[in-house]
């Protein structure tokens, strides 16, 4: 297991950045518990998008992310929201968590890595990258990983009750990608 400095910025660090694979960790939890049959049914509501589609945009967004903050690094193919399997959207996620991961270690390294900025979108103004970066990503997902578990439920197909506590369990996602705890 990785140990942190006894430094308290250092350590701050480390967290920011440990949380990231954390956050993935629960990606990759819901998709291999949702049902099937809600992974490409309708949504309910005027162009709302499927829990296939909330998936893709996650990777998408991150190839985003990547190429307006971090162009440096190789970024995998983009997902077709309409036709991606649960299989292919919990690759592309693994392997898109992994090109940010790099991202977030440059960024918060205080090294003055290639990631100095991180840019949301073409037309925001960038931010200094670092602690502002990983909260505004792991935000962002969390709102669609809700909406996921919000249209399952609409669709008939509610997530297993263990699946919530392990959700939530974050000190033992913390230990599963290989961290200490933080304290």
């Amino acid at each position: 297991m990785r140990q942190r400095s006894d430094s308290g910025s250092r350590e701050i660090r480390d967290v920011l950045a440990e949380a990231w694979p954390v956050n993935e960790a629960i990606n990759q939890l819901l998709i291999k518990h949702l049902d099937l049959e809600a992974w490409r049914a309708k949504a309910p509501g005027r162009n709302a998008r499927t829990i296939a589609a909330l998936f893709a945009h996650l990777h998408n967004i991150r190839l985003k992310w990547l190429r307006l903050s971090a162009p440096h690094l190789k970024r995998p193919a983009k997902l077709d929201r309409a036709r991606c399997t649960r299989r292919e959207a919990s690759a592309a996620l693994a392997e898109s968590a992994h090109r940010c991961s790099e991202m977030l270690a440059e960024a918060l390294s205080g090294s003055g890595g290639q990631a100095r900025r991180f840019l949301r979108d073409g037309w925001a103004k960038p931010w200094p990258a670092g602690a502002a970066m990983v909260v505004y990503m792991i935000s962002h997902e969390a709102h669609h990983r809700g909406q996921a578990c919000m249209l399952a439920h609409q669709l008939g197909c509610p997530l297993p009750g263990k699946l919530t506590s392990e959700m939530w369990n974050w000190e033992r996602l913390w230990k599963q990608c290989g961290f200490t705890h933080p304290r």
